[in-house]
Parts: structure tokens; sequence; C-alpha cells
């Protein structure tokens, strides 16, 4: 499959190289796209850079990795996205375009790309961690979730998470992905690792409307 990266740098850039290893190819794009050609180098064959537009244009899927307040500025530079099965990896941490009192990120950022089949996954854990987890052995694979109100889309980007060495863990709609949103804390996934039997825990709780169980912990 061909992934078009909108800001390829420490979380976008983690899933260019994890996509990459599981076969597919990326494009590479950002503000000056001269600096990506490091991690271009890096990746190899499979991947490529280009413009925001250029990234968008070329890929079947769209990964959005932006800091927040950066957010519309990448979007104008990306173009339409109608059509594109979007993975929206952002944070609330800005100061433009608040989510209203009550909506969660994922709703808010949903309707900044009409047209787009929007995913949100790949925001929960810093990049270090990601890196780190990918393509551990099956029973140590760190779970990403993801939330979207397309069942198509969200099966596409499972698969993609998988093809990337960690575990789809499917929370729900867009209205569902508070408990995995920045800031965390108390009643939140975010921040932390989940392997699969403790996040099967938390789909059930968040589906019962019932207080998630306290993070875990792995040894070793």
């Amino acid at each position: 499959m061909r992934i078009g990266i909108v800001g390829a740098g420490r979380i976008g850039g983690n899933c260019a190289t994890q996509f990459a290893r599981g076969g597919h190819e990326v494009k590479l794009s950002g503000r000056d796209p001269s600096k990506l050609e490091p991690l271009r180098a890096e990746i190899g064959e499979a991947a490529s850079v280009g413009t925001p537009a250029e990234a968008a244009e070329f890929g079947e899927v769209v990964v959005l990795s932006v800091p927040w307040d950066g957010i519309d500025d990448a979007l104008e530079r990306a173009g339409s996205l109608e059509g594109k099965t979007v993975i929206d990896t952002t944070n609330f941490y800005g100061s433009k375009s608040p989510p209203a009192e009550g909506e969660t990120q994922a709703h808010h950022n949903a309707a900044r790309m009409p047209g787009a089949r929007y995913t949100k996954s790949f925001n929960a854990m810093n990049a270090g961690v990601q890196a780190e987890a990918a393509f551990r052995p099956e029973a140590d694979r760190a779970v990403q979730w993801v939330c979207g109100d397309e069942e198509d889309a969200k099966k596409v980007v499972m698969g993609l998470i998988a093809d990337a060495g960690y575990v789809p863990v499917d929370l729900g709609g867009t209205a569902d992905a508070a408990v995995f949103e920045a800031p965390g804390g108390p009643g939140s996934v975010y921040g932390e690792e989940y392997r699969l039997p403790d996040a099967e825990r938390v789909v059930e709780a968040v589906r019962a409307g019932e207080a998630i169980p306290p993070a875990p912990s792995y040894g070793g």
C-alpha cells in the first residue's frame, strides 16, 4: 500500500519506518523536504520525499502527524483529502482550534477533513516507546489504539498497524476517543503501554460505560 506522511517528525517518522518494514511504500513530507533525506536514506528504497501535497496525492492512506497548532497549515499544504483514509496522530497541545467542551479531539479533527475517511491512532505512546515496541515477539507486542466512524477505514488502518509490528485495538467511534487522548491521567490509557489482554479489558469497560481498570505494568 502507498502511504503519505504529512509531518515526518518523531511520530510520523516512526510510522513511516515501521510501515516500510511491514512491506509498504511511504512518501515523507514536511515544511522542508530536504531535511527528510536522512530518514529517507535510513528507510531505504521503500521511501521517497516530497511536499505535503505530493504525499497526500501519493498515499492511499495519509498520516497526519504535526503539532496541533500546525494542523490547519498542514491541511492547507496537503490539499483535499477527500476519499483518502487518514490516520491522525495528533494530540491537543496548543492554542488554536480547541475542541468544544465535551468534544473529543478526534471528533473535532474529523470535521476539519471533510470527505476524508478519518481515523485516529499512534497518538497514545511517545515516539521512543513506539520505536522500541515495534515487532516484538507476538505475546509482548504493544497495542496501538484506533478509533473512527467508518468501519472500512478502521479495518484498513488496523491491518497497517499489524503490519507495522503492533497489535491494533478498536476503541469505537470518534466520540469514544477521549480514553486514549492527551493529557491522560485517571480514566485514560494515554501515555501507558498496553498489551492485548489488558487492552481488551479496557474496551469492555468503555463499551459498558464503566471506569477502565488501572494501567498495567510489565516487568523486564
